[in-house]
């Protein structure tokens, strides 16, 4: 049974916070989370984040802020002919490593605002992601600590002071979740993640969740304001969308890969939601990148 897994986190040489330089290992990850928030910027790599009960491509330069307790895992996309690459910076640090009262602080108080938003997760975009993702590149081969401590407080600083963000899970289906119904929801989701393109059962869901499959249903439409299969069909259509521009595989082996197990009804759900056919939704991702690329050789 595949569970949400509790990280332990241990600074080490004496500092208050992690910061680290991750490789691929950091991406096998499984889907997780600890009570410390974390700051994560993609050096390298491709794929998909998780995040609470959100599901979302991700590439080179996703620069993310997560809150305490909100499960998280990326997934690297697996190339033709290459295996997946992938390198991130990733800063973890606990509410209080500068004192419990420390960000109560008025001089503080737009990072204890970014800390309350990053229940959510932050997604951090244009100006903000390019100026940050530097400045996180350079504190990585920073030796000294308290230079290294003074620019993450620049960089939280930096991160609240900006509009330039987009909130991930924002109907807060984990992140205002108390710890027992977190408990009880996380292992849900972790389940969903490794197995929506496969066969999921929604008999396991609700064993995992140590209810009756039709007091589950029930929660988990009040948790997530959306039917289990709705969420599941939700994710399939996700990764699909994604195969969709990014390989130039059958429509045929998109939809039985994103867990659908009939391709019409692949069609009929895509359509639902795209207003579009497969088909239709490729050749016009197509067209926009052909017009861009004339944009820019003008």
């Amino acid at each position: 049974m595949i569970k949400a897994s509790f990280e332990l986190l241990q600074p080490i040489n004496g500092q208050s916070f992690l910061f680290r330089k991750f490789d691929k290992s950091a991406f096998d990850a499984p889907y997780h989370f600890h009570p410390e928030y974390e700051l994560t910027y993609i050096l390298q790599g491709n794929g998909k984040r998780y995040v609470g009960s959100h599901m979302e491509d991700f590439a080179s330069g996703d620069l993310i802020l997560l809150g305490p307790n909100l499960p998280h895992c990326w997934k690297l996309e697996t190339g033709k002919e290459t295996k997946p690459e992938g390198t991130a910076i990733v800063v973890q640090f606990d509410g209080g490593f500068l004192g419990d009262d420390f960000f109560n602080k008025n001089e503080l108080q737009h990072i204890k605002k970014l800390f309350q938003r990053s229940g959510c997760g932050i997604s951090f975009n244009s100006g903000t992601q390019a100026i940050v993702n530097q400045s996180l590149l350079a504190l990585s081969a920073e030796k000294n600590n308290f230079r290294l401590l003074i620019g993450l407080l620049e960089v939280l600083q930096r991160l609240a002071s900006t509009n330039e963000y987009v909130l991930l899970d924002q109907n807060r289906v984990i992140g205002e979740r108390t710890i027992a119904e977190q408990e009880r929801i996380n292992p849900v989701f972790a389940y969903l993640v490794e197995n929506f393109r496969q066969q999921v059962s929604l008999n396991e869901a609700a064993d995992i969740a140590n209810m009756t499959t039709n007091a589950f249903c029930k929660y988990f439409k009040k948790i997530t304001r959306k039917t289990f299969m709705e969420t599941i069909i939700e994710y399939r259509l996700n990764y699909a969308i994604q195969q969709l521009v990014q390989t130039d595989k059958p429509i045929s082996d998109i939809s039985f890969e994103s867990g659908f197990g009939d391709v019409s009804h692949f069609y009929k759900m895509f359509k639902l939601k795209m207003h579009l056919s497969p088909l239709n939704y490729r050749k016009k991702f197509m067209r926009s990148l052909d017009e861009d690329e004339k944009m820019v050789e003008v």
